[in-house]
């Protein structure tokens, strides 16, 4: 039987479950991902611009900046969003079940059987959660909340955050280590195994297939370093 937690969102049960993991692991592996690619993307743009190696390291540390800063800005506004909707629907659950009690019970009834279970079974069934579990079983069944995911805003700004930044670390310092004649192919190389690798370790957490994970990403990463590559070679002639 499921239990309600603090809030009142039901618990699908002790046994852990990979969809446990989709709110850090979003935040993680697209702060990552985001800080590779942008950064890279960055970097690879501005030295197609012909600049030289102190302006594309500086550009470089800006973006690793700013981008870390936007993504814990951005991923908190987005799971607080989440959490004040979800709450709003927990408080006018339980107020319209202290309203309409019979009409809350015959509404899940409806569910039940909408499931496939006989009309006697699911009021049988409904009355039963009802008894227990009132707010749980409609926030579970009506609402689709469960605690599998809470949203956590302040965890999901600060690991998006780092994980931006351990992201970015990579083409930066191999920007600021490679030599500037082969600055884009070093930058490009690196890149690509990153992005194919937490594109394997982000599937093999989530456990989806690694293949078309890492395919994926090293496909949008060739096609994003590519364009600002070509970008900042027409700014740089234009200049």
């Amino acid at each position: 039987m499921a239990r309600p937690d603090n809030h009142g969102v039901p618990s699908a049960h002790d046994e852990p479950h990979l969809s446990g993991r989709s709110g850090w692991l979003r935040a993680a592996v697209m702060g990552a991902n985001d800080g590779i690619l942008s950064t890279a993307s960055l970097i690879m743009g501005v030295a197609a611009g012909a600049a030289d190696h102190v302006t594309i390291i500086l550009a470089g540390t800006a973006g690793m900046a700013a981008g870390a800063l936007s993504m814990a800005a951005g991923e908190y506004v987005s799971v607080s969003s989440q959490e004040d909707v979800e709450q709003a629907d927990i408080r006018r659950e339980r107020l319209e079940l202290k309203r309409n009690p019979d009409g809350e019970l015959d509404e899940l009834t409806a569910i039940y059987e909408t499931r496939g279970l006989p009309p006697g079974l699911a009021r049988e069934v409904a009355e039963q959660l009802t008894e227990s579990d009132a707010l749980g079983a409609h926030l579970r069944d009506e609402i689709g909340l469960t605690d599998l995911s809470p949203p956590r805003p302040l965890q999901a700004a600060v690991v998006s955050a780092m994980t931006f930044a351990a992201g970015a670390s990579v083409p930066l310092a191999v920007g600021a280590l490679a030599p500037l004649d082969t600055l884009q192919i070093w930058v490009g190389g690196a890149t690509l195994l990153a992005l194919g690798a937490l594109g394997a370790l982000g599937a093999q957490a989530g456990g989806a297939p690694r293949r078309r994970a890492t395919i994926r990403v090293m496909i949008w990463g060739v096609l994003a370093m590519a364009a600002t590559s070509a970008i900042g070679a027409l700014v740089g002639q234009a200049l």
